[in-house]
């Protein structure tokens, strides 16, 4: 007896093992890219046709070749980087200067500075509106989201939200909707008036930070701070689903031809999504990554995704993150 209950006993254990091995998705880390400079980090954004990885660092946006890391150039500013938007069909990048409330304009050939633009205040995320043709940037401690002419690289509206915006996106038809995370909210605005239109609660989720959208099933993803990825339809701002997701969420990626839903989240993991449909959706993997990759960029031709981070001293107290060690700063290149 006490023999057939350890064969039964390893039997159970095998598949389960084995279970576990087909529950894996084939994701992984497959490469890192490490970057000297000091300071900060927060966004990266992936040019897939100049082959181009823009990635924000201190005072400073590093540009790597995303197939092998190396570096193609550095656009160097006097404030914190935050956000950056690329104007291709005008040859121009856009940096938001967090501390500076200002937009620095930049030459996609060159890296060359070209202007800066006065934004609100604590410039943060940043985006480019192919309905408008217009570059937004999200300005955190004013509240509020400054327009900018690319064609004339002057700001030409002010859109006033009740709260703190953290990221913004569009649906390419006239509509841009965006985090208001000090009120729970996804804010609607027009893309002709500039003016907003409607105001939808992200209930069960809090305070959300990353956003994206799949523009052909009009579902927008928000990743909040209470560690759930709300799934809302954007033509009514109905919240269809909501799913668990990692701790620390602050870029919400998706990959258009896989239909998946990137989750990057500061506790050293990136929860993956399947979208099957507009209403369904499932969490394919919770993949571990490194504390601190909290945001991310998704190539849409290589279907790999970045996410920088690094190594991080001891918190200080009242200070806002940990500090990264200077000469860790790195990208992580997730895929299959």
């Amino acid at each position: 007896m006490k023999k057939i209950i350890t064969v039964a006993v390893l039997f159970s254990a095998f598949l389960a093992v084995t279970a576990s091995a087909q529950n894996k998705s084939g994701y992984h880390v497959l490469k890192t890219f490490h970057i000297k400079s000091g300071g900060g980090y927060d966004y990266t954004t992936v040019d897939s046709a100049s082959n181009r990885l823009y990635v924000s660092h201190g005072t400073q946006v590093n540009v790597l070749d995303k197939t092998t890391g190396d570096s193609i150039g550095v656009i160097a500013t006097d404030k914190d980087v935050h956000g950056i938007a690329l104007v291709h069909e005008l040859g121009k990048g856009y940096i938001t200067n967090g501390s500076a409330n200002s937009v620095v304009v930049f030459d996609l050939k060159t890296f060359k500075i070209l202007a800066h633009v006065p934004a609100g205040t604590f410039a943060d995320g940043i985006m480019y509106d192919d309905y408008s043709k217009k570059v937004i940037s999200c300005n955190g401690r004013s509240k509020n989201m400054t327009v900018i002419d690319p064609a004339t690289d002057q700001a030409i509206a002010t859109i006033q939200l009740s709260g703190w915006p953290e990221t913004a996106t569009s649906d390419g038809k006239g509509k841009i909707y965006v985090n208001n995370a000090e009120k729970s909210e996804i804010d609607v605005i027009d893309a002709n008036t500039f003016k907003v239109v409607n105001t939808w609660p992200i209930a069960p989720g809090v305070r959300a930070s990353g956003l994206s959208m799949d523009r052909n099933t009009m579902r927008l993803f928000a990743g909040c701070d209470n560690k759930v990825l709300i799934v809302m339809d954007a033509t009514n701002g109905k919240v269809v689903t909501s799913i668990p997701i990692g701790d620390e969420c602050d870029a919400v990626g998706f990959d258009k031809k896989l239909k998946t839903v990137y989750s990057s989240n500061g506790d050293g993991t990136l929860t993956i999504i399947k979208e099957w449909s507009a209403d369904k959706f499932t969490v394919v993997e919770n993949l571990q990554t490194k504390k601190g990759a909290r945001t991310n960029a998704v190539d849409q031709i290589t279907h790999l995704v970045y996410l920088p981070t690094g190594d991080f001293a001891p918190k200080k107290a009242g200070a806002f993150r940990p500090s990264i060690i200077p000469g860790t700063f790195q990208v992580l290149v997730v895929g299959k």
